[in-house]
């Protein structure tokens, strides 16, 4: 299956977004009224902190945890595109990777970060039993896994005719941005979310189905009251 070898399966659809969505992408209400409040939500104290940020895009994450205290993060990502977009949106305050997700974290030693932040990343990651085993062997003991995917039963809902139960690629034409592009991804079932992260040796340590904010409402009234009644995200916190 694409995604297991071979081209990376959104590489070129992100590379069509990459300027639009880093145009966008610190105020689209999606990102910035949803994920981004969550995600920002479930981290720890980052002072002193060693963080790797496993999909950073556009480099708005990065931007933050700076901001909250994270010293030289490193970024990797699959897209040449949006990571120039990173560099110039945090400059030389991380350093930044060219990395498919895909073939795991060999570039990386054993133990060498504290916190992994993942943000709406895993979606295209096919095998998680390996990259969960990559998160946890570069992980010191102790550290700190979050991560965030599109909602099982909203990426369920969104593509109808498929099982539920089963791992396979789907695809879905995303709108608001410059184009249209077609974005393909690796739908799957809770269990399929919940059973590779534990068998990779990590502690689940919170669930989190967020609700958007009062600024989603302002920007976006009808998403607003939808994201308020069905779930469109979820986002994990787990420990080594």
């Amino acid at each position: 299956m694409e995604g297991e070898i071979g081209k990376p399966i959104a590489l070129e659809a992100y590379e069509q977004l990459a300027d639009s969505y880093s145009a966008q992408v610190e105020e689209k209400p999606h990102n910035a009224y949803y994920d981004r409040p969550a995600v920002l939500s479930l981290l720890p104290d980052l002072k002193g902190k060693r963080l790797l940020e496993a999909g950073c895009g556009p480099g708005i994450y990065l931007k933050e945890m700076t901001a909250l205290g994270a010293e030289m993060p490193v970024g990797v990502d699959v897209s040449p595109r949006m990571l120039s977009h990173a560099k110039r949106r945090v400059g030389e305050r991380a350093r930044l990777y060219e990395v498919d997700l895909n073939r795991g974290l060999s570039l990386f030693e054993d133990e060498s970060f504290d916190i992994v932040v993942s943000p709406l990343v895993l979606d295209y990651v096919y095998d998680w039993r390996m990259i969960f085993s990559e998160f946890n062997r570069v992980m010191a003991e102790g550290g700190t896994l979050i991560f965030s995917v599109e909602h099982p039963s909203s990426d369920y809902r969104l593509r109808s005719g498929e099982s539920y139960f089963s791992v396979g690629r789907t695809e879905l034409v995303w709108k608001g941005f410059d184009k249209l592009v077609l974005v393909p991804s690796y739908r799957r079932p809770l269990q399929e979310m919940l059973n590779p992260l534990i068998q990779a040796g990590f502690f689940l340590e919170k669930v989190l189905e967020p609700l958007p904010t009062e600024e989603f409402r302002e920007s976006n009234r009808k998403e607003f009251d939808h994201l308020s009644t069905s779930p469109g995200f979820i986002c994990f916190k787990a420990r080594k």
